[in-house]
């Protein structure tokens, strides 16, 4: 199977809100939430999308062969490739009935394992949602990396709790998820987080700390002083603010910022191989993809996840021949026109 297959037999499968399209752009599902498109207008999430095409990249093959490394390391494990599946919760809410968040998080932790990448699981109102992904994670021996809403902190405590018990290598918040409605009417309330609430968070985790939804280089500076190991450049992919700025126009500010003091991830709009190469020469360490990774599970389960990991990973080999970059250390900005 090819992600083109994948993408074919989802449409079958994922409805109503979701169309599989050919590209994931954000068109055609714009603002229709439950589903995958964006707040208001739904403009932020083609402009994710739309930003990324407009970087051009610097072809240069006057350049000694070497053998091409693609892996990377994050927090003690060697994966390889610099990206990852992106967390997704709520799977019948926002892409139909064929598979719980249980099935969907445990075909694609199976899938991205089986590539040797990592996967983020969801997390939702359902306290099962949770149990369920740490359990699947469990069972990977730690390979994956849950997100946490910004829930009250009794909850994060319960749910952390959880987190050691899987083993997991990492964890994440997706500190953006603030915006989201349901999460704003809970009792006890739940939502954006103090910088003293967030030492507190990554104090109780015990493990690296990944907080999703930076947008500003102030935000990162925020982070960094609770004392994170990582940041998401994320909003939450066009679902919890409109008219923002996509992601790759405030990454370079955020890069630039945090000076290598942390790890920086980034998502929004990244669709293919050649995406993920912009990111790491505008500074990224790796980046998350999450809608695609949807579709490859809905139009092929693990076969299909394979069949996007193995798709992506080849556009990154073969831009990264033609620009003359033969590890990701050599990924430079001088390797991108803007």
């Amino acid at each position: 199977m090819n992600y083109q297959e994948a993408v074919k037999n989802a449409r079958a499968n994922i409805g109503p809100y979701c169309k599989a399209c050919p590209v994931c752009n954000g068109a055609a599902c714009r603002n229709t939430m439950p589903g995958p498109g964006a707040k208001g207008t739904g403009d932020l999430a083609m402009r994710n999308y739309q930003k990324w095409q407009e970087i051009r990249i610097n072809m240069d093959t006057i350049c000694a062969q070497k053998p091409l490394d693609t892996k990377t390391e994050l927090f003690g494990k060697i994966f390889d490739y610099p990206f990852f599946a992106g967390p997704v919760g709520a799977v019948k809410l926002h892409y139909g009935d064929k598979y719980s968040d249980q099935e969907y998080n445990e075909i694609l932790l199976n899938g991205c394992a089986k590539s040797n990448i990592a996967a983020f699981t969801g997390d939702g109102t359902d306290y099962n949602v949770m149990i369920e992904a740490t359990d699947a994670i469990s069972k990977l021996g730690g390979q994956g990396i849950p997100t946490v809403k910004p829930w009250d902190m009794g909850t994060i405590r319960e749910k952390m709790e959880l987190v050691k018990k899987s083993g997991a290598f990492a964890v994440a918040m997706d500190i953006d998820a603030a915006g989201l409605p349901f999460l704003q009417n809970l009792n006890p309330p739940a939502g954006s987080k103090s910088v003293e609430e967030l030492k507190e968070i990554v104090k109780i985790a015990e493990i690296p700390f990944i907080l999703k939804g930076i947008m500003t280089p102030r935000a990162a500076q925020k982070a960094m002083e609770a004392g994170v190991q990582g940041i998401v450049v994320s909003n939450h992919g066009g679902r919890v603010l409109d008219q923002c700025p996509s992601t790759a126009e405030v990454l370079p500010s955020i890069v630039k910022t945090v000076d290598g003091q942390i790890r920086v991830f980034v998502d929004g709009g990244i669709r293919t191989g050649v995406d993920v190469f912009k990111a790491l020469a505008m500074g990224a360490d790796a980046v998350l993809i999450a809608r695609p990774f949807v579709t490859a599970v809905y139009g092929g389960q693990e076969e299909g996840v394979s069949a996007y990991v193995d798709k992506i990973g080849a556009e990154l080999e073969d831009t990264m021949k033609m620009c003359g970059a033969f590890s990701l250390d050599e990924i430079n900005s001088d390797m991108i026109w803007k």
